[in-house]
């Protein structure tokens, strides 16, 4: 059976750098940081007191009112970038097929800040008295329920969850079913809220997070050695994804192929990563091997690339271990830097990102570089500080989650 091929004809971001594609393209370049005081909740007693929030956010300005009580916050990000994306690729414009449109889409955590509220609520009381909207607005899957249900979707429609790798999971999941003929087209991408409370009290607990509360804009710094954990972020993005004969026949704008999607479990700790970079070294070998592109023909790699002390340095030995000399003469970066770890939404935003510079041939910087990591190749050009303008016809894109869950993309130019 031939394989069909997928390509990207539509794209939209809801970040803490741009509240649509074009903005958080724009401030990619510049170098601009999302990060700054919690506003969503009192700090006074958490050890992290910052993170990259959407800001100024009220749903009313983008959702109705009756409508958006039905939401987790979580899910009203997610509704934001896919409408965007829906328009993006005009496909209700073209009236295509909605029974072969699809919506899968990722979270790593769903509603937490229902069920925070939720369960606080009724801690006051003891009474078992919950909102009717409790249990659809905290479960992780409701969120493509919602983008189908508004367009009419009837294709494959469920939520990956693999933490910080969800997303890129439902890219890849999306790739699959189109190549299998089992959708035209599928909305995919991921959205996360989880700017809380127990969501920064709990990565606190694990020393998970940044404490650098006296100056969070530079508190994001991959492959620096004085990074101390990462930030926070929340947000979302979604990319339409359709099979390239059905994308030609009705005149569509294609953007890129999605040509590879890797997958692999470093099947060693609940949260560190393998010390000598396994999982990550196998899952972008078998992104390569699944895109039928050879390690030397990589232009550019948007790295997970945490700001954490551990992962920073096994992603880096595992890229010079997958391209060899090759890892010295490409452009390489991490986002995150910019805009915190959205989490679940973190592989779809950072996948944007990977698109853009195929798109725009520039590849955004990684911020807050100062001091160079002694365990960390200095031959490996992490585009410090300063965006590169440089033609890319091969991009990939990292994604790793707690649990060992690896998730990489890889886009070519068409």
């Amino acid at each position: 059976m031939e394989l069909k091929r997928v390509v990207v004809t539509g794209f939209g971001a809801f970040t803490p750098i741009g509240k649509n594609a074009a903005d958080y393209w724009e401030n990619l370049v510049k170098g601009e940081s999302g990060a700054a005081p919690i506003t969503l909740f009192d700090t006074t007693n958490f050890k992290t007191k910052f993170a990259c929030e959407i800001k100024n956010f009220n749903p009313l300005d983008y959702l109705e009112k009756k409508e958006s009580k039905k939401m987790d916050r979580n899910t009203q990000f997610g509704m934001i970038a896919a409408r965007e994306a829906v328009a993006h690729s005009r496909i209700i414009e073209d009236n295509v097929d909605k029974n072969r449109v699809g919506v899968i889409w990722g979270s790593g955590i769903g509603g937490l800040e229902t069920f925070e509220h939720e369960v606080l609520e009724w801690a006051k009381s003891e009474i078992p008295r919950f909102n009717p909207f409790f249990i659809p607005k905290m479960i992780a899957d409701i969120t493509p329920g919602h983008i189908s249900i508004e367009y009419g979707f009837h294709g494959p429609n469920y939520t990956t969850v693999s933490a910080c790798a969800s997303s890129a999971n439902a890219l890849i999941d999306s790739k699959m079913l189109i190549q299998l003929g089992k959708a035209d087209v599928i909305v995919c991408g991921g959205s996360e809220a989880a700017v809380t409370a127990s969501g920064v009290g709990g990565f606190n607990a694990m020393m998970a997070l940044s404490t650098r509360n006296d100056d969070p804009k530079t508190a994001s710094r991959p492959f620096d050695k004085d990074r101390d954990g990462f930030v926070l972020g929340e947000g979302a993005g979604s990319i339409v994804l359709e099979e390239y004969e059905h994308a030609k026949k009705r005149g569509a704008t294609i953007y890129a192929e999605l040509k590879g999607g890797g997958m692999s479990a470093d099947a060693y700790h609940m949260t560190a990563p393998h010390p000598e970079g396994l999982g990550a070294y196998l899952v972008m070998k078998n992104c390569l091997e699944d895109a039928e592109v050879t390690a030397d023909e990589v232009d550019h790699i948007n790295m997970h690339g945490t700001s954490t002390p551990l992962g920073d340095i096994a992603e880096s030995n595992a890229i010079s271990r997958l391209l060899g000399d090759h890892a010295f003469d490409i452009q390489i970066n991490s986002t995150k830097s910019m805009t915190g770890h959205l989490l679940g939404a973190a592989g779809v935003i950072e996948a944007i990102a990977a698109l853009g510079t195929i798109i725009h041939g520039i590849v955004p910087p990684t911020i807050n570089h100062f001091t160079d990591d002694e365990n960390i190749d200095k031959r490996l050009n992490f585009t410090f500080n300063t965006a590169v303008k440089k033609n890319v016809d091969i991009a990939m894109s990292n994604t790793f989650g707690f649990g060992g869950h690896n998730a990489c993309v890889l886009f070519k130019k068409i």
